[in-house]
């Protein structure tokens, strides 16, 4: 748990400032706490008892007014608090963000499921629990302190009578806590592997009637059913210890001021202040020990075991480039004439023992050359994309774009060198003329209107209701998704476009207008196909046939791979002759 007292220390020390005016307010607060003893025990000596009554109720109303005083202190203490605790929310749900993405887009790397859980319920817990926490702890501080202080002023020795068993139940409950904080961890864990353990059956519940195991299954499932209520039962038995420090510090108190009553009546102790006495515990130390206990003993722990949780399964990462760097210049080729791609000995597998998807790949792409890449349904076409863009790294093998290293090269540097527009588009909420400009932020409109026509975009773009229209990403379709993301790519200053079957949703025509368009644009372009025809519009096609990917023109294909005639559809019968390498540079 190191770490997260690294971090909630961290939080605090972040947040100085909040925090003093949290405790100015909480003194403000404790006001009643600190007066309510001393002022019952004056109404009542010298008022009621002395036959005052007008002169105890006016003690009563001091009273009154430091409760006033104290509910109005209440509400700067919760502005107070969501100043310290809403930042802290914020950067744990960007490090959970930032860990999905980062392991979505890992080699092997998919999208985490569970990280929408951790964002939407774990984050939010440990909200609720850490702004708890601050209030129950700060308020038996100050309102116990308070109390104590009370004591002191109207009895010295009945301070030291309620002090030491308040001591022994705190410390009683602080022993308990290690056990209490593993049996949550217990508790926590048990409740995910179950829900783990559910969700795998019944998405795979055909296979399992199919393979005759719903036996061995169920036995699985009950397993962790009766491990998650184990540990249910164990956390519930762990409340006879807050019950136990509850006992000794907040009741033992009045047991002990109830029997010392007559004796210390006797020895000159009036009857005020043995009820002065009483206020303070029963309405001070009692409610404040009480909320504390139940406050670090159930939120408490849930904060410790979530966060937890959150900091394994999110480590942090580095700082995000700049958004300026991408439209600084591009990085200057290695040498004149470099080609926009070349690769050299690409190994690629997406773990130890599994067959490579590519091996001893070379390919060159050259400066303003249209490519096309086509293939059966997993040869290995997006995993090259993905190599080609730098987003995952090879076995072995160099990548070089431009002349510039994909290995060494820094994000920003491979955002100003390359464009990648994956098949599922992103598309943020905000204008539709932001998300157009999010990778070119200072090109003028005129430039983003002639992107639009050339790429088919204008009917879209009319019917959101124009550039300014703001978007709910949710609402478009997946080929309107796509359109705004080519527009998008096609604005970008990297010289290399790779769509990665980014026109898939899109019809063959408006595919078609958006590929002649990317043509055109001065640059390099390479295309993972989704249809054939994509082959037939560029300027060389690579295919996936078998172990050794071909490169050639659509006619050369045509003649040389099956797998390629076979995909266009040209089922005359030409013998093909031997098989070439890849042109190298």
């Amino acid at each position: 748990m190191s770490g997260v007292r690294r971090t909630t220390w961290a939080a605090l020390r972040a947040r100085r400032r909040a925090l003093g005016r949290l405790a100015a307010w909480s003194v403000a607060e404790s006001l009643p706490a600190l007066l309510s003893g001393l002022l019952v025990a004056r109404a009542v000596d010298r008022g009621f008892l002395a036959g005052q009554f007008a002169t105890g109720l006016a003690w009563l109303a001091g009273l009154a007014a430091a409760v006033l005083v104290g509910a109005a202190a209440t509400g700067q203490v919760y502005r107070s608090l969501g100043a310290v605790v809403e930042p802290f929310r914020d950067e744990l749900a960007a490090r959970v963000v930032q860990a999905a993405l980062r392991d979505a887009t890992r080699a092997g790397g998919r999208p985490d499921s569970a990280a929408v859980a951790r964002l939407t319920h774990q984050v939010e817990v440990v909200r609720d629990t850490f702004g708890g926490l601050l209030l129950v702890v700060r308020g038996f501080l100050f309102t116990a302190g308070a109390a104590l202080l009370g004591l002191l002023a109207l009895a010295p020795p009945l301070a030291g009578a309620v002090a030491a068993p308040l001591v022994l139940g705190l410390a009683v409950f602080a022993a308990a806590l290690p056990a209490m904080v593993a049996h949550q961890r217990a508790q926590v864990t048990a409740g995910e592997e179950l829900g783990r353990a559910a969700a795998s059956a019944l998405a795979g519940h055909r296979d399992v009637v199919a393979c005759g195991a719903q036996d061995r299954v169920v036995t699985g499932v009950d397993w962790r059913v009766t491990a998650q209520a184990d540990a249910e039962r164990t956390l519930a038995r762990m409340a006879a210890l807050r019950s136990l420090s509850l006992g000794l510090g907040g009741w033992l108190p009045v047991v002990v001021l109830l029997l010392a009553a007559p004796w210390l009546v006797r020895q000159g102790l009036s009857t005020g202040a043995v009820l002065g006495a009483l206020v303070y515990v029963t309405t001070g130390l009692q409610p404040a020990l009480h909320a504390v206990v139940q406050g670090v003993g159930g939120g408490g722990l849930r904060y410790a075991v979530t966060l937890d949780r959150i900091l394994r399964t999110c480590p942090p990462s580095g700082p995000a480039p700049r958004p300026a760097a991408l439209i600084g210049p591009a990085p200057r080729p290695a040498g004149p004439g470099a080609p926009a791609v070349r690769v050299r000995g690409l190994t690629f597998r997406y773990g130890p023992h599994a067959r490579p998807v590519l091996a001893d790949f070379t390919l060159t792409v050259a400066d303003g050359e249209h490519l096309a890449v086509v293939g059966p349904s997993g040869a290995g076409k997006s995993t090259l994309a993905a190599l080609v863009a730098g987003l995952v790294p090879a076995e072995s093998g160099t990548v070089h774009l431009a002349g510039t290293p994909v290995a060494t090269a820094a994000p920003d540097a491979l955002a100003r060198l390359r464009v990648l527009v994956p098949q599922e588009a992103y598309v943020r909420s905000g204008t539709l003329g932001d998300n157009l400009r999010y990778l070119h932020p200072e090109v003028d409109d005129a430039t983003v209107a002639a992107a639009v026509d050339a790429l088919g975009a204008r009917p879209l773009v009319t019917r959101l209701g124009g550039l300014a229209a703001e978007i709910d990403p949710g609402a478009l379709s997946a080929g309107e998704r796509q359109l705004v993301a080519a527009v998008r790519a096609y604005l970008a200053p990297a010289p290399l476009v790779i769509l990665d079957e980014a026109t898939c949703h899109l019809d063959p025509r408006l595919e078609a207008t958006v590929e002649r368009a990317f043509a055109r644009r001065p640059g390099t372009l390479v295309v993972i196909a989704h249809r054939i025809s994509s082959a037939t519009r560029a300027r060389r096609v690579l295919v996936f046939d078998g172990d050794r990917p071909l490169v050639g023109t659509h006619d050369e294909l045509l003649r040389r791979s099956p797998t390629y005639r076979e995909l266009v559809g040209h089922w005359q019968d030409v013998a093909p002759p031997a098989r070439v390498p890849l042109a190298r540079a």
